[in-house]
């Protein structure tokens, strides 16, 4: 089991780690790419600008290019460029076609990418790989059209190549986080264990002194007679070797190695049989119970874990239920799982925070309570330990606002 939620911890570490570099990556080749757009976007529209002020041409940088030709621009820009225009008037006619710096379109070509133009709302923006500015000239409008095949081109690659190399890197980051993984996980592993083995050390070492403090604890009765010292005693120590036996439990359940024999047996009859005394104890208590068993239902399991795992959600039950309360117990077959509910009353308010530490060791949702129940806080823990076990689940919940709800789902094997 401690292997299980390595491995599960491991996973956990290399899906967090790659959706990080992922999504560092993703957000690195947006960024370059949309400002790499941008500035093919805003080239063309400065130059678009230069244009339809001059009426669909350059204006003459003869002998006076450094006063004339913006800044920005390359001395260059109006002999690589290739570009056309076409004139309308006011009636939408075409008055002036000039196609004379660009090759591989014709007046008529130039024509139908004006009228497309006209026919939309935007004052800018493509038509294929020619980026386009409509403007007032006159009582007409002009729409000029930039040739940008090469910087799109030069876009697209530089597109491609970063999605690869984006790729390429990412796949070589999964790889080494995903070979590096179990070194990261190995100290908490390692902590895991060291405590799992003092928790079972302990245990064993702690059984030898409780056995001889209630041996005393008889020779002290046959000497002074019963007190309530010597009582009080008695129960503490009775109690430290519930709460020692249950950790030493817990520990073992936890190793992988400490596998479960497995057996088929009737789970209705162990249910019905292991809740049978609560009733009795339900009804010295004022509580109602009411328990509801499928019959004839049969898994592949440990029956005494399963009597264990009953009788620890049946004490909680009791234990935290008020007076003149109901518990109940519920036993079914839903699709390929067993499902096992107990359910009680509660005069207690219990949040959601409770709920998402309610089988961690020693956690009680009323810490105030602690002499009135007399438990240990790690029933739960148990209980949840006993249905991984099995390879189910284990939640709980509250229901109607005052019936809180443990719900164990054991698949059918």
């Amino acid at each position: 089991m401690v292997i299980i939620m390595i491995r599960k911890l491991k996973i956990k570490f290399i899906v967090l780690s790659t959706i990080s570099i992922f999504l560092l990556l993703l957000t690195v080749v947006f960024g370059m790419n949309v400002l790499n757009y941008n500035s093919v976007v805003r080239e063309a529209d400065n130059t678009l600008s230069l244009l339809s002020q001059n009426k669909g041409v350059f204006p003459d940088f003869e002998g006076n290019r450094g006063d004339r030709l913006p800044p920005h621009m390359s001395p260059e820009l109006p002999f690589e460029s290739r570009y056309f225009s076409v004139l309308f008037n006011d009636s939408g006619e075409v008055m002036w076609v000039d196609t004379g710096k660009i090759f591989s379109v014709d007046a008529d070509s130039a024509v139908e990418y004006a009228n497309s133009v006209m026919e939309k709302d935007s004052e800018r923006g493509f038509i294929g790989e020619f980026r386009y500015t409509r403007t007032a000239e006159g009582d007409g409008v002009r729409v000029t059209f930039l040739d940008c095949g090469r910087q799109l081109n030069s876009y697209y690659r530089f597109l491609i190549i970063s999605i690869i190399m984006a790729l390429a890197g990412f796949i070589i980051v999964f790889l080494v986080i995903s070979f590096f993984s179990g070194k990261f996980i190995r100290p908490i592993s390692e902590s895991y264990e060291k405590q799992k083995r003092f928790i079972t050390d302990a245990g064993h070492e702690i059984k030898t002194p409780l056995t001889i403090i209630n041996a005393n604890v008889d020779v002290l009765e046959m000497d002074m007679g019963k007190n309530e010292c010597l009582e009080d005693i008695r129960q503490q120590a009775e109690r430290l070797t519930v709460l020692t036996n249950d950790l030493v439990y817990l520990a073992r359940m936890e190793e992988a190695e400490n596998t479960l024999q497995m057996i088929e047996f009737p789970v209705s009859e162990v249910v019905s049989e292991t809740a049978e005394p609560f009733k009795t104890l339900s009804a010295t208590q004022g509580k109602e119970f009411i328990c509801n068993v499928q019959p004839m239902l049969s898994m592949r399991g440990n029956y005494k874990a399963i009597q264990q795992l009953v009788s620890i959600l049946m004490d909680n039950a009791l234990k935290y239920s008020p007076s003149g309360g109901t518990v109940a117990l519920d036993f079914a077959r839903q699709n390929k799982n067993l499902v096992l509910t107990v359910s009680n009353t509660t005069d207690s308010v219990i949040t959601a925070e409770n709920l998402n530490h309610i089988f961690d060791r020693f956690y009680r949702t009323d810490p105030s309570r602690n002499s009135e129940t007399g438990g240990h806080g790690i029933g739960l823990s148990v209980a949840k330990a006993i249905v991984t076990a099995h390879g189910g689940k284990i939640s709980a919940s509250v229901k109607d606002g005052n019936a809180f709800q443990i719900t164990a789902v054991l698949p059918v094997q």
